[in-house]
């Protein structure tokens, strides 16, 4: 009943209602991104959704478009804008997303959609994450985000497409409001986005 209806009617209901109250920093942002980042405020691609289906995913601008003399983008880090930073570490790019769960190419929780080149790579185990809508927050978020390997991200993954639940998804939401209060598990100590899959050893 929760997962093939009630989620549904929740994520419209709180998208809907995140969307009006977060109106005045989404409109802020818009402007001040579409300064920025000289007349482009959102940043658009397409990711792989409930059954490998693709979807435009819509978040707010925080790197350049600068390349080297090859054409080939620079690294995250010189890309990295300085609102683009603040912006990222306090979640605000993800606002957006709930454009996606309007539509219902997303839910509010659910696994992270991931690039549309990690499909072929994938296991039996690690495309199940593909039965359900990806989410703006999921297990993996809370359980380390960018922070934990490939390997315990899918297995998290995993672990909440086979026990999707009214209290797991709240427990979820919870922790992640949490996590992005005390900006924990941000970013990888690495780089400012986590290493790209590379498939399977």
């Amino acid at each position: 009943m929760y997962k093939s209806f009630l989620k549904r009617i929740i994520d419209i209901v709180f998208s809907l209602l995140g969307l009006i109250i977060l109106s005045p920093v989404f409109i802020l942002l818009t402007l001040i991104l579409t300064i920025v980042n000289k007349g482009n405020p959102f940043f658009v691609q397409p990711r792989p959704g409930k059954n490998a289906k693709t979807f435009s995913l819509i978040k707010f601008k925080t790197m350049t478009e600068k390349r080297d003399p090859y054409g080939n983008l620079l690294h995250d880090n010189i890309r990295l804008t300085k609102i683009g930073s603040i912006v990222r570490k306090s979640s605000l790019d993800e606002i957006p997303q709930l454009i996606n769960v309007l539509r219902g190419e997303m839910s509010l929780v659910g696994p992270r959609p991931l690039l549309i080149e990690y499909l072929p790579l994938y296991n039996e185990e690690q495309i199940k994450r593909h039965k359900v809508r990806p989410g703006i927050t999921g297990w993996a978020q809370v359980n380390g985000r960018n922070a934990i390997s490939w390997d315990d991200k899918f297995k998290c993954d995993i672990y909440y497409v086979e026990r999707i639940s009214c209290f797991l998804d709240l427990k979820i939401i919870f922790l992640t409001f949490k996590k992005v209060l005390l900006y924990e598990n941000i970013n990888s100590s690495a780089s400012v986005t986590m290493e790209k899959f590379q498939g399977n050893s």
